[in-house]
């Protein structure tokens, strides 16, 4: 192959700018990869708060994603969900679809322990859902749900529906996925999961998840609680503040909240899993084609300026949102 190859990436160059810069690659190192985007998704939580310039101080270090170029002060090329195809290495590997936490890019030189094979019967359009998914694993791992637990989800974005996906597998519990937004019903009604407005909602719950990203879900999460239930807060504020209900019966029910974060595997995992491990298994939980619902939209790599305006327009409601990349 030549020394040099063109390759494109996506950079977030200002406060909601975003540019297709251009730039060329050298051949990779001996334990590279060299692999060819198929697809990459958007995380419409973490990277829209990199996109409007809200990651705290504070969090700059411990936000940075693994192939991060640039700082969050801008320029930066951020993002973490790529599946793609190997072009360059092992036998064993060639032409086999894999994911990776790279950033929106046609091409790119990895090492090969930093890429996960897809599972058969995985497609790479179905993988953009990776990431999402082994948060919501991490997630219930935080929550130790147990048999027969009475379990809400506060918010109907992909993590909510995944953690709902998931918890409603476990045998004898009562899942209720709840949201604003009564669209969202269709897709829960897709993956069996039972759906609710707020109004609708069932109290006195053992485990209450929140996902919404807004101070109202909190709220309505903790008072959805039952006596010495647990609230897992999943969502990330950025530099937002939130102001949390804990008058009323918050003390008298002794409830319990609890931060859930997937980059740390979940104490009780910790000596047993490893990230590798982890990303496996949230392979294999999709090869369920019903997860093809939680993909809202598609649209070509040299739009991402133009898509990424589009998801970060007040009222958007989209759900997963894939990239796809011209065959070369």
């Amino acid at each position: 192959m030549n020394e040099l190859q063109d390759s494109v990436a996506f950079w977030i160059t200002g406060v909601e700018q975003g540019e297709i810069i251009h730039a060329q690659l050298p051949a990779p190192a001996s334990h590279e990869l060299r692999v060819r985007s198929l697809y990459s998704g958007i995380s419409r939580g973490t990277e829209l708060l990199v996109y409007r310039g809200q990651v705290p101080a504070s969090e700059i270090q411990r936000m940075q994603g693994p192939f991060q170029e640039g700082e969050f002060s801008f320029p930066v090329k951020y993002g973490y969900i790529n599946v793609g195809i190997v072009e360059t290495g092992p036998a064993h590997l060639i032409d086999k679809a894999v994911f990776s936490l790279f950033p929106h890019q046609t091409h790119f030189n990895i090492a090969q322990d930093s890429v996960t094979l897809l599972p058969e019967g995985l497609p790479a359009s179905r993988a953009v859902l990776a990431a999402n998914m082994e948060t919501a694993i991490n997630a219930l791992w935080d929550a130790q749900p147990s048999i027969g637990d009475r379990i809400s989800v506060v918010g109907a974005g992909v993590i909510g529906l995944l953690v709902a996906y998931l918890a409603s597998r476990i045998v004898g519990c009562d899942v209720q996925l709840i949201d604003i937004n009564p669209d969202r019903a269709s897709v829960a009604q897709a993956l069996d999961i039972d759906f609710a407005t707020p109004s609708q909602a069932k109290s006195e719950r053992d485990l209450v998840i929140h996902t919404s990203a807004t101070e109202q879900g909190l709220n309505a999460a903790i008072e959805l609680a039952g006596f010495e239930a647990r609230v897992i807060e999943m969502s990330w504020f950025g530099n937002r503040a939130a102001t949390i209900k804990l008058g009323g019966s918050f003390h008298s029910q002794r409830l319990q909240i609890i931060s859930s974060q997937v980059g740390h595997i979940a104490p009780r995992q910790r000596s047993r899993w490893s990230y590798q491990r982890r990303l496996q298994l949230a392979l294999h939980q999709l090869i369920d084609s019903r997860l093809d619902e939680l993909i809202s939209g598609e649209s070509d790599f040299v739009d991402l300026p133009n898509t990424f305006r589009t998801l970060n327009t007040p009222g958007n409601v989209a759900l997963c949102h894939r990239i796809r990349y011209a065959a070369n």
